[in-house]
């Protein structure tokens, strides 16, 4: 950087590839008032230049100086048809050899939920690896970042999970920042862990940036509290991907018997094998059931109901995934008048100071795996 130059109330605008600018960013964010980058001379716009008061070219440390004239004359032809008339300078940047990948949390679904550090890294990412229910941020993202989709439908997995982890791993060995961005934390059903895994066999900096994971989140925002004094001092999360055991049911039973909530994941498609097993093992017909549907949605709504009538009242209800299945007492905590079988959509919900008796209700982002509702992408 140019020391003689003062860009405390100036915007700084990095032109060149990811893999150059990148090292300049963290200088100029402490020099400058702002800093957007571009890796494609096509992205520079009168209106993508709004704002921005100095231009920096960043070209290869090992090119010849005749190159690196050719190189910056693209960007300076770029800006003069952009009608932008700028201070321009040109710097010569040593490149990456390898960048890093970060593991971000999206959330439940709400990009208002989304970590600062989460923020921070989408931020900063040359690629966005994302996940099909990871929240929509673009108005965070800098000019010119990737975004590749590569989240997996029920059913339908156009990218299967190595694929991902081979995408990403790539990326950062060609030396850009990656960011796998997921919903609700990458390490609760959403194959985070594999990942990460994944990074340290191929020798990748790789870092975990936690979510708010849906299974507390949206029980939630639908009034349901998963602990509550004197009715349950635990939760189990479980995933109903595929359907439980009989000894895992079995063991949930009892532990929903000793006043554990469970919170139940990717279960709309197993829930009558899995209440029916519940009550097998002996957990009470008149136990309470919430079904949450797309929670922090505009169409998030919840459906209360018991173990012994679920599936009549969910089917009744066209429940549909994505959806979180909340099993216990907590269910009506703080809804004295739901009722069994309701399903009101947010608008229509009482005010604070009425009864409940159909609370709307949220949902869960995707797992790495192919049933609806999940905890997080793959």
């Amino acid at each position: 950087m140019h020391a003689h130059v003062d860009l405390g109330s100036v915007t700084v605008a990095l032109l060149g590839p990811r893999r150059l600018t990148t090292t300049l960013r963290d200088t100029y964010q402490r020099a400058a008032a702002g800093v957007v980058e571009f890796d494609r001379p096509e992205d520079v716009s009168s209106r993508s230049l709004s704002g921005v008061g100095y231009a920096v070219i960043a070209v290869p440390e090992t090119t010849d100086s005749a190159d690196a004239l050719d190189g910056a004359d693209v960007w300076r032809g770029a800006l003069a048809t952009a009608g932008a008339a700028l201070p321009v300078s040109v710097e010569r940047v040593a490149e990456r050899t390898r960048g890093s990948i970060t593991l971000v949390g999206g959330g439940p679904g709400d990009p208002g939920l989304i970590t600062a550090a989460g923020l921070h890294a989408l931020a900063h990412a040359d690629v966005i690896y994302a996940d099909r229910l990871a929240p929509a941020v673009t108005d965070e993202l800098a000019p010119g970042v990737r975004v590749v989709p590569v989240g997996k439908r029920p059913g339908h997995h156009p990218v299967p999970q190595s694929e991902i982890q081979t995408q990403i791993i790539e990326a950062a060995l060609a030396g850009e920042t990656v960011v796998r961005f997921k919903g609700g934390d990458p390490f609760v059903f959403g194959r985070g862990g594999e990942e990460l895994l994944a990074c340290r066999e191929a020798g990748v900096d790789v870092h975990v940036i936690p979510g708010i994971t849906s299974a507390v989140a949206v029980p939630e925002n639908a009034g349901i509290p998963v602990t509550f004094r004197e009715l349950s001092r635990s939760f189990t999360v479980v995933s109903g991907h595929d359907p439980l055991d009989e000894n895992e049911l079995e063991h949930l039973a009892g532990l929903s018997r000793s006043g554990a909530t469970i919170v139940l994941l990717m279960g709309m498609a197993t829930l009558p094998q899995t209440v029916s097993g519940l009550a097998r093992h002996g957990l009470a017909g008149e136990t309470p059931l919430a079904v949450l549907e797309k929670g922090f949605s505009p169409e998030e709504r919840s459906t209360y109901t018991t173990l012994a009538t679920a599936v009549v009242d969910a089917a009744a209800a066209g429940c549909a995934s994505p959806a979180v299945t909340v099993i216990g007492p907590v269910v009506h905590a703080l809804a004295d008048g739901a009722r069994p079988g309701s399903g009101v959509p947010a608008s229509e919900m009482p005010t604070s100071d009425a009864p409940v008796s159909a609370a709307s209700n949220g949902d869960t982002p995707d797992a790495g795996t192919p049933d609806p509702g999940r905890e997080a992408r793959s």
